[in-house]
């Protein structure tokens, strides 16, 4: 069947080997298509919001808060103060009148009794219009409290979610530098762009740790204040979800000369390569000794107990879309590992150089979309008769109204899909929802049973 696609859009959709490479990515979501993004204040805050120890106002109706509640379920070692959503709730007459002295007494009494080691206040987008004094009423509030108050702006109108995430760097780096490096290790690092959803951040550390690293701090999964003002003694960043943290990196190389790189935590190997980068980098022979011993020990454990779910999945077929685009290389190398096909690949807010990367490894008549939209997503589905869809909660819906199998590989999943236990785990889930006897009972498939 030919999708229903909207002609503005036509230059955000390629099929990999039926024409020339050429995608237009980065735009503003096309007015009426529902867009599967999140606007500019929701980009800013899945970012910050693991920050464990700090207090989150959102200054701003009170939907943007609950809209925004938890909304990534980033655990805590420690401190859940972030797991609590505040918001100064604006009516009417703030509007008129403006919310500074709600913002100003809100903060005053949070403070008060929370006792937080920063906080973070967002702009949502009847802030930006009214035009209250965001950057004012946090600095007054600081010197009063001793404690940082940062402004996060975030008016939601701004522009897209990659607009957000930019925002949320700005306020970290307020952070970066303002405590004491004493006591790094030389061989330290940062971890930047994982949330420690389902606990993965702590595998990741193990890793690291089992290598001989120091991890300074989490930025931002399991995140603390104090771990970020020490931050720029770090002797790299390294740097997983690119689309929410890169411009921090980039800011931090500029400042403070911390060289980074791009990894990736999902599949094994992408996981293993992500560690011997790291190790590369340092340059000790002892370290990349470790290393190898990390990856051999993981790799004699995980290769057996995949081979049953790859023999029952071989041939199968798989749709992504997902968030960051460097979780799509990643799942398509491992969907290929489990001997199945992807057939539909995309990303909210990937880049020219994501996509042609993604065109190198997927198989000719893939189909390669940007910012996509439902009505788009169930007409590749439906066309490409998949067996299993891999996006985040906006996407759930889609694949079960069409008797599609479907994995949550965003905000919402409960099981740790990073590190070479993660892949196992994902192996087991998509066996567990491919597999399942239940879709022999929906019109999609009774025809072939």
């Amino acid at each position: 069947m030919e999708p229903a696609i909207f002609s503005e859009r036509a230059d955000q959709i390629h099929r990999v080997g039926e024409q020339p490479f050429r995608m237009a990515c980065n735009r503003e979501s096309l007015a009426g298509a529902v867009s599967q993004r999140a606007c500019v204040f929701c980009g800013s805050r899945v970012v910050l919001y693991p920050i464990a120890d700090a207090l989150h106002l959102v200054h701003g109706p009170i939907g943007c808060a609950a809209y925004t509640w938890d909304i990534r379920g980033a655990l805590s070692s420690g401190p859940e103060l972030h797991r609590l959503s505040f918001s100064t709730d604006l009516q009417e007459t703030d509007v008129i009148f403006g919310g500074e002295k709600k913002l100003y007494r809100a903060l005053v009494e949070l403070i008060d009794r929370h006792q937080p080691e920063a906080a973070f206040v967002y702009s949502t987008c009847i802030v930006g219009i009214i035009g209250d004094d965001l950057e004012g009423i946090c600095k007054k509030v600081s010197r009063e409290k001793g404690l940082p108050v940062i402004p996060v702006q975030s008016e939601g109108f701004k522009g897209n979610k990659r607009v957000g995430y930019h925002a949320a760097c700005q306020a970290i780096f307020r952070l970066v530098g303002t405590g004491s490096t004493e006591g790094i290790s030389p061989h330290s690092l940062n971890i930047l762009g994982d949330f420690n959803l389902a606990g993965e951040i702590w595998i990741i550390r193990d890793y690291f740790k089992r290598m001989g690293l120091e991890v300074v701090a989490n930025i931002t999964g399991d995140g603390r204040v104090g771990d970020l003002r020490r931050a720029h003694g770090a002797a790299l960043n390294v740097v997983q979800c690119s689309g929410a943290t890169m411009d921090l990196a980039k800011m931090m190389q500029q400042k403070y000369g911390i060289p980074f790189i791009r990894v990736s935590y999902f599949g094994v190997e992408d996981m293993a390569e992500s560690l011997y980068n790291v190790a590369r980098f340092f340059k000790e022979p002892g370290i990349m000794t470790r290393t190898r011993e990390v990856v051999r020990e993981e790799l004699i454990s995980l290769y057996p107990q995949l081979q049953k779910y790859r023999k029952a999945l071989s041939g199968k077929k798989a749709a992504i879309y997902v968030g960051g685009a460097f979780k799509a290389f990643s799942l398509v190398k491992a969907f290929r590992l489990l001997g199945m096909q992807v057939v539909l690949v995309g990303s909210q807010t990937g880049t020219e150089e994501d996509y042609r990367e993604l065109e190198e490894i997927t198989d000719d008549g893939t189909i390669i979309v940007d910012d996509s939209n439902p009505l788009e997503l169930t007409s590749f589905l439906k066309e490409k008769k998949v067996d299993i869809f891999v996006g985040g909660v906006k996407e759930r819906p889609i694949a079960y109204k069409l008797g599609v199998g479907f994995c949550d590989h965003n905000h919402e999943r409960k099981e740790p899909l990073e590190g070479f236990i993660g892949m196992l785990y994902f192996a087991r889930e998509v066996y567990n929802t491919v597999m399942s006897p239940v879709w022999r009972f929906l019109p999609r498939r009774s025809a072939s049973h």
